[in-house]
């Protein structure tokens, strides 16, 4: 019984080895690779809305494919880069693009970042001077001079209590 399980064991692993060996390697899917090249190159440049945090040309997501397969088509069909980066910037807004061209409309995207910032230190620092504040003692004159007076050794704690 043994000696069956592991003839069919070598047998199985023999069969898959013949399998892999006809294997061939996988085709390029287009048939033009300069139209793919060109496809890369701007799929780089236009940012996934569904990941945010890649461009199209990475992601795996279901709209990063369909927005890559929108880019072949609209350059095979022989339109420039530009005319289907401005396609893509009307349909979806400033934001489909990776580095947003500066106007008004896109002023907290590039400003956005560095307005926080400083308004994060600014609190900070009004808070911590608004803490060193409290935390700072008023003495009169009487304390003043009696604090004086323990600094120098001059005083003691019990006579003026």
């Amino acid at each position: 019984m043994r000696s069956l399980m592991c003839r069919l064991i070598l047998a199985a692993s023999l069969g898959l080895t013949v399998l892999g060996a006809h294997a061939r390697e996988a085709e390029p899917v287009v048939a033009d690779p300069a139209l793919e090249s060109r496809v890369l190159k701007l799929s780089e440049k236009l940012r996934c809305l569904v990941c945010q945090n890649q461009s199209i040309a990475e992601s795996q997501a279901d709209l990063a494919l369909d927005l890559r397969d929108q880019v072949r088509e609209q350059l095979s069909a022989g339109k420039s880069e530009d005319d289907v980066v401005d396609y893509m910037v009307a349909r979806y807004g400033d934001f489909v693009l990776y580095e947003p061209p500066m106007k008004l409309s896109t002023i907290l995207l590039w400003a956005g970042p560095a307005t926080l910032a400083v308004l994060g230190i600014v609190f900070l620092l009004l808070r911590l001077a608004r803490r060193n504040k409290a935390e700072s003692v008023h003495l009169d004159e009487r304390q003043r001079a009696r604090a004086q007076a323990l600094l120098k050794g001059d005083g003691t704690p019990e006579a003026d209590a």
